[in-house]
């Protein structure tokens, strides 16, 4: 098959089943797809998206996925350009994203002899599934709801005189990857904890809402923006081991993956009777362990101990009066999640930012939260967050200074949606200095790593709007000040030593209130 009929067919097929978002990459193997596209833009039957940095090109596919819940393709040229695809595809698959990838290639008779620009790309994604394509073959038996590589033979010539019109009755439909789940029954213990991952194990929040209210169970949400009645601040309440004790449930139900709080990892760790509900427990985690796992939410037949709950809404209670957090970028990233307005989209950084909302973010509602918790690194996160963006009327990313600087050649390529994106500037990688490890020999080098950029100059030579708040009324004018398209807010806050000085005091101040709180002083 022609390489102009062989791409033509792949776009067709991709259109009817549900596919409208493709993400492009420029170059000359993937020309016959490209063209294809374009054609197909024309005509009112895709959206066309060009990115030319293949890493950031497959992340902004990502985060066109994660906010439509829908297949969205990417597409590059062979070589390197297929192997910039790998963390997005990696983060994909442990979130469970459904992100299509679609590699153009050599024909396989060029593999092993030195062909320039060729190498062995079928498999370049594992564990992802790859499918090696040289003829018409049918795709939407491979739409499954998960992450997929195509791998596309394109011989030469590249090029077509074929005008013929290759899109005439194409219908489109909807995308549908409904899975049905078993209705099974869980009889819960009456003093038990449920556990939110950030991700939520891909399961609708209010369902999870709606769970949590039949259990009758303090809620410990890694994302507190998305469930009201979670306890404030569970994270710190926790911090210490005698309180943590003292809280023990008998049970626990962990929804998705708990990774941020090593105090909550503490709490699930200490307790003998653990269920996990999490669909890739039988596909991806499929070495995980629990007293029993559910794929899905199960329906609870419980009876609650309305002391229990109380015992934990009474320490949030403690906990949230003697935060005095003061200028600092827990008390920005505090800030900025109370104050955005509903229906709008946050992106959350790795590293500290999701970290810092968990622990001093009030519970609330009304926004669509996002992060790559899959396997939550920092690359990526701009390009993540333009993705998600396109699908907002307004949206607001949270960054730190590494975070964003690792991304910046998403800047080359902006999106055009109204997009505000707060960058935490302490100049390096301010959660090493939480850890362990800090105050090691050579620290500053090999961990605290300090950029000494000016961001602002950094963004603006970008061509980007940009401005720069110091202090918490700054900050608030900042989000009431919406701006059209890309706009960035430099958050100075204070050094890291400092900043991780004062963490230790604002925590060290809650655990006395609480154990005064609760008889433990």
């Amino acid at each position: 098959m022609n390489a102009t009929t062989l791409a033509r067919n792949i776009i067709r097929q991709l259109i009817e089943s549900g596919v409208s978002d493709f993400v492009l990459s420029p170059g000359s193997r993937n020309a016959p797809i490209s063209i294809a596209l374009y054609e197909a833009e024309q005509a009112g039957l895709v959206n066309l998206y060009v990115r030319i940095d293949e890493r950031g090109s497959a992340f902004f596919a990502l985060g066109l996925s994660k906010a439509s819940d829908t297949y969205v393709a990417v597409i590059c040229t062979s070589g390197t350009a297929a192997a910039n695809f790998h963390p997005a595809a990696l983060e994909a698959y442990h979130s469970n994203n459904k992100l299509l990838i679609v590699t153009a290639d050599r024909p396989a008779h060029l593999r092993r002899t030195g062909s320039n620009q060729t190498t062995l790309q079928v498999g370049l994604l594992e564990p992802i599934a790859s499918i090696d394509i040289s003829a018409a073959i049918s795709i939407s038996e491979f739409l499954t709801g998960g992450p997929l590589h195509l791998n596309v033979q394109f011989d030469e010539p590249l090029l077509s005189d074929d005008r013929s019109d290759w899109l005439a009755g194409l219908a489109p439909r909807p995308q549908s990857y409904q899975q049905g789940f078993p209705n099974e029954v869980f009889y819960p213990k009456p003093r038990g904890v449920l556990v939110v991952g950030h991700d939520r194990a891909g399961i609708d929040a209010a369902a999870i809402s709606h769970f949590s209210r039949t259990l009758g169970w303090p809620l410990l949400a890694e994302d507190p923006l998305s469930f009201p009645d979670a306890i404030a601040h569970a994270a710190l309440i926790l911090s210490e081991s005698d309180i943590r004790a003292s809280m023990q449930p008998d049970q626990i139900i962990v929804i998705g993956r708990a990774t941020l709080s090593r105090s909550i990892s503490a709490l699930i760790k200490e307790c003998a009777d653990v269920i996990v509900i999490d669909p890739r427990a039988s596909t991806i985690d499929t070495a995980r362990r629990a007293t029993e796992i559910f794929n899905y939410l199960p329906d609870s037949h419980a009876t609650p101990d309305s002391r229990w709950q109380k015992q934990w809404s009474d320490a949030a209670v403690v906990a949230h009066k003697s935060l005095n957090l003061g200028w600092s970028e827990q008390a920005a990233l505090a800030s900025i999640a109370s104050h955005i307005p509903n229906e709008a989209a946050l992106f959350i950084g790795s590293s500290r930012p999701v970290r810092d909302l968990e622990a001093f973010a009030a519970p609330r509602t009304g926004i669509h939260t996002y992060a790559n918790r899959g396997l939550a690194g920092i690359d990526g996160n701009i390009s993540c967050a333009f993705g998600i963006a396109e699908k907002f009327e307004r949206s607001y990313a949270i960054l730190g200074d590494l975070t964003f600087l690792h991304d910046i050649s998403a800047l080359v390529n902006p999106s055009s949606a109204n997009l505000t994106l707060f960058v935490i500037d302490n100049n390096g990688g301010g959660i090493f200095n939480t850890l362990p490890q800090a105050g090691v020999p050579g620290f500053e080098k090999i961990f605290g790593t300090p950029h000494n950029l000016d961001l602002e100059k950094v963004i603006r030579g970008f061509g980007s709007a940009v401005s720069k708040v110091k202090n918490e009324s700054d900050l608030l004018h900042a989000l009431n000040h919406q701006v059209h398209g890309i706009n960035f807010v430099v958050v100075e806050v204070p050094d890291r030593a400092t900043n991780a000085a004062r963490l230790k005091e604002v925590t060290h101040s809650l655990v006395n209130a609480l154990r005064i709180g609760s008889n433990l002083a």
